[in-house]
């Protein structure tokens, strides 16, 4: 029996775009920090986003300027969801989880106060962790554990925190993911490759080790000085990562603005 060649069509359902944006910052109506407009940052992030037309957003975390915020929820929300196109949410630092779940209707996937969940898309496994006290409970390390036992491929992690040194004096000394080892040991087992996109340094870098590779993904509010030791911002661009993903490649490109 003859083979069938994947047409354009077949291509494109397993195939899934999407824009990932992280640390948008944004604070409550007329609130600057560092003299941005972090919410003319975040509209100008989403026209951007418009103009690409994902089939999906993940928003990888620090939603908020300096600590959860329902109006601020709930204000990103309604500008999210004029857009038209599916997105997922997840904590960072200056969030609160339950407020964020509840504003985005996932209180469903609420485990404690904690906030994190399983996605197939185009035949992938993508995991959502909550990393917002920048470590992570027993039962969050047990059930990302379970999951990887079960998955018998490649696996795509969204998360707030890289889980990985990253060369960064500054983010490293004081505001790296506290659980490092123990994260570590459970990716480490895992016999295929696990793509990690992440946020939190305000900075563009990739850091490889073993089968983890771990992408850090540019801030909506400004970018810190990769070399200094003391807190420096190093420019005001703004940017998205573009992620495309199939069964057996991924492919992804920053994009500043």
């Amino acid at each position: 029996m003859a083979l069938r060649r994947l047409t354009a069509k077949d291509h494109n359902e397993l195939t899934m775009r999407i824009v990932q944006m992280t640390d948008l910052h944004v604070g409550e109506e007329g609130e600057q920090g560092f003299g941005v407009d972090v919410r003319a940052n975040f509209l100008k992030i989403l026209q951007a986003t418009r103009q690409l037309q994902p089939d999906q957003i993940v928003v990888t975390g620090d939603l908020c300027l300096h600590h959860g915020s329902a109006k601020v929820y709930n204000w990103l929300k309604a500008h999210l969801d004029q857009l038209n196109i599916s997105y997922e949410v997840i904590a960072g630092n200056h969030d609160d989880s339950q407020l964020l779940a509840t504003a985005f209707g996932k209180s469903a996937a609420l485990a404690g106060e904690e906030l994190y969940f399983f996605k197939e898309w185009a035949r992938v496994s993508c995991l959502f962790l909550d990393t917002r006290t920048a470590e992570m409970s027993a039962a969050q390390l047990q059930w990302l554990r379970d999951c990887l036992q079960t998955i018998q491929n490649q696996v795509i992690i969204f998360m707030h925190h890289p889980p990985i040194l990253a060369h960064m004096p500054w983010m490293d000394e004081y505001y790296p993911f506290q659980m490092q080892e123990e994260i570590q040991e459970v990716f480490f087992a895992h016999p295929y490759p696990i793509q990690v996109f992440c946020g939190h340094y305000h900075i563009e870098k990739t850091i490889q080790q073993r089968n983890l590779s771990v992408h850090i993904t540019p801030s909506c509010y400004f970018q810190i000085d990769p070399h200094s030791v003391d807190f420096k911002i190093d420019h005001y661009n703004i940017a998205l990562r573009e992620i495309e993903i199939q069964e057996d490649a991924i492919r992804h490109s920053v994009r500043y603005y």
